[in-house]
């Protein structure tokens, strides 16, 4: 099993919204890093759901509910989607100064590639946050 990070804006597409929906379909990604990693997502993948913009936090984990398949929202074959459904909420939110202020995670996707709204998670990373979100 692979992990991942989704960037989600709270005043567009909160965790809470997400709870309720019970699964969504990730689409609008336009970025090739960013869908390479939906390409790489595989069915049960465990997924950090960031809050960006507001609440700059990670607030729940999402698991990969269906892989990779043509995005709906626009003709180009180039861009893909994933089906994610919420699983836990995160006991405490894990924010970005956290995150920056502790030194194993000083090469998170996260930290260094800031802009990118699907990002890999190391087995490692995924344990400190997990640690630093109650969650162990």
């Amino acid at each position: 099993m692979a992990y991942w990070l989704v960037k989600s804006e709270p005043d567009t597409y909160s965790w809470d919204k997400f709870v309720a929906d019970k699964q969504t379909m990730w689409d609008g990604v336009r970025n090739y890093a960013a869908r390479n990693n939906l390409k790489a997502m595989k069915k049960g993948d465990e997924v950090l759901w960031y809050h960006s913009n507001e609440g700059l936090e990670i607030v729940g984990i999402a698991k990969v509910a269906k892989e990779h398949y043509q995005d709906p929202t626009t003709d180009d074959e180039a861009w893909v989607v994933v089906d994610l459904k919420p699983f836990k909420k995160i006991k405490k939110p894990v924010n970005l100064e956290q995150v920056k202020a502790d030194k194993r995670l000083t090469n998170m996707a996260l930290v260094r590639l800031g802009r990118l709204s699907v990002q890999p998670v190391t087995d490692e990373e995924w344990k400190i946050i997990m640690e630093l979100g109650g969650m162990g």
